[in-house]
């Protein structure tokens, strides 16, 4: 007959499942010296602001530069232009309104009325040969922006610096 073996009590598992105290230490300790190098980095790459010189610049009005020119914004004028509404090119059945306004240099501009309504038309003319995905998300506004703001400049002939949109909905 057969000898019956004694059953063998079920074998523990020694080892530890997770981390030993000295393998947390280090990984708190790089933990810290990583967040410490991005937080030095911020620090540095974000000076302070010399608040006597903001003082001064306020106290003579804010410059822009544009084109290579020193425009004080107090210099500046602007002039609302009509809300236009059209349909685009592709799909037809998706319309367009746009709101906007225009800056020059000085307090007035002369033909101010005539060239908000060429300005209006031109407009019209180009959202009418844009597609919807040429004017989605914020790379295709900040193309109409500054195709719009082209052909403000060419239609005034220098005289207006920047096309402004105040609103734009797409239905």
């Amino acid at each position: 007959m057969a000898e019956k073996k004694p059953a063998k009590p079920a074998e523990k598992d020694t080892g530890k499942g997770g981390m030993s105290m000295a393998q947390n230490a280090i990984g708190f300790v790089v933990a810290g010296a990583i967040a410490a190098g991005v937080g030095g980095g911020f620090a540095t790459m974000n000076k302070p602001v010399d608040t006597t010189s903001a003082a001064k610049d306020s106290a003579q009005g804010e410059k822009k530069k544009d084109d290579g020119k020193d425009v004080s914004v107090a210099q500046m004028g602007s002039m609302d232009i009509p809300a236009a509404v059209t349909n685009l090119a592709s799909p037809h059945e998706v319309w367009v309104r746009i709101e906007g306004a225009i800056l020059f240099e000085g307090k007035t501009l002369p033909r101010g009325d005539v060239l908000v309504a060429e300005i209006s038309a031109d407009i019209l003319a180009l959202l009418r040969t844009l597609t919807l995905e040429q004017i989605q998300g914020v790379s295709g506004l900040e193309h109409l922006r500054s195709d719009i703001s082209e052909r403000v400049r060419t239609r005034s002939g220098g005289l207006v610096s920047r096309f402004i949109i105040k609103a734009l909905v797409v239905q």
